[in-house]
């Protein structure tokens, strides 16, 4: 074989190798399937920053049934970058008896059998934090989003921080034109910014939902109030539903409906229940008497039975606040 050839066949073998979609796979534990028995599905929702360890625990104790007992699970987490830095912490907790770290950065890797069995054969599943952007891209139809729908249907914990959160609802501010702040959402709910994913995952009690995170912190309340009112001019529904969470702060929901705030900050739950009076591209919002209910560490909201009092409203007129809506 001539040089000149062998060059040209090693270049292709590296574009070769280089197409080909990979998954960084970091277990600690026992690799064999514990195979518990499930009954409730439930949810934990990361507002991103410092993650809620307590709130990692309800899950995997959800999951096994018990707060101290011998049932174990085993739990796999699910990001599109980064590497194994919730092993260690997750696997020192009650009734873990594994954790694998699946890092997916290609849509491809959803047709990896082994990929999807490992989430499959979970109890838990948690997203990361990082870009939603990936996520859409490379689990939207996939085997991967049904191995994940699959464990919340055989009665397993479903939760995420950050990206990992803002996913998980029936309306998926999905990031992927960019992100947007707040006065620019306002100032035209159909920046160029904003787009929307749909028809991903569905959980129990969050239809009509869009989730927001680093909420306060990144103040986001008038992003939010502009995203709820495209889903209602959009004709996605009459009425459009935020469960918006500040950082170091988690909202788990229970098998009934019942979303309970763990961590040192609040959550908000804002409904939009009539039509916009304007939501036009190219326009300022003006929407009135958006109710929102702000929701403090250990404090409770019934999603199933979505209380009537104890909100506050906040109305916007040509993209400006009525108020502090915090």
């Amino acid at each position: 074989m001539n040089r000149k050839l062998t060059v040209v066949m090693l270049v292709l073998l590296m574009f070769a190798v280089a197409a080909e979609a990979k998954v960084t796979r970091y277990l600690t534990g026992n690799a064999a399937d514990v195979q518990p028995v499930l009954t409730m599905a439930t949810l934990n929702f990361g507002g991103g920053g410092t993650d809620v360890d307590p709130a990692i625990q309800w899950m995997i104790n959800k999951a096994r049934g018990c707060t101290d007992c011998a049932a174990k699970v085993d739990v796999v987490v699910l990001r599109a970058t980064g590497s194994d830095g919730y092993n260690a912490p997750i696997y020192a907790m009650n009734g873990v008896d594994s954790i694998e770290t699946l890092v997916i950065t290609d849509r491809r890797d959803a047709l990896k059998s082994a990929v999807v069995a490992a989430i499959q054969n979970a109890e838990v599943i948690f997203f990361a934090g990082g870009d939603q952007c990936n996520y859409v891209k490379n689990f939207k139809g996939t085997a991967i989003e049904r191995a994940v729908e699959s464990v919340y249907r055989r009665g397993g914990s479903i939760g995420g921080t950050s990206a990992g959160l803002a996913i998980q609802s029936e309306f998926v501010f999905d990031g992927c034109q960019g992100s947007t702040i707040s006065a620019e959402a306002l100032a035209n709910p159909y920046h160029s910014t904003i787009s929307f994913t749909y028809d991903f995952f569905a959980w129990n009690n969050l239809q009509t939902t869009l989730t927001e995170t680093h909420f306060a912190q990144r103040d986001r309340m008038g992003r939010l109030l502009a995203f709820l009112a495209r889903q209602i001019k959009d004709g996605r529904s009459a009425t459009a539903f935020g469960i918006a969470v500040n950082e170091a702060t988690s909202v788990v929901v229970d098998e009934n409906g019942l979303a309970r705030v763990l961590g040192s900050g609040a959550a908000y739950f804002v409904l939009a229940d009539h039509a916009p009076e304007t939501c036009a591209a190219g326009q300022p919002l003006t929407y009135s008497n958006y109710k929102i209910w702000k929701v403090s560490s250990n404090q409770t909201f019934d999603l199933r039975n979505r209380p009537t009092a104890g909100f506050y409203p906040i109305s916007v007129t040509n993209g400006v606040l009525s108020g502090n809506p915090y």
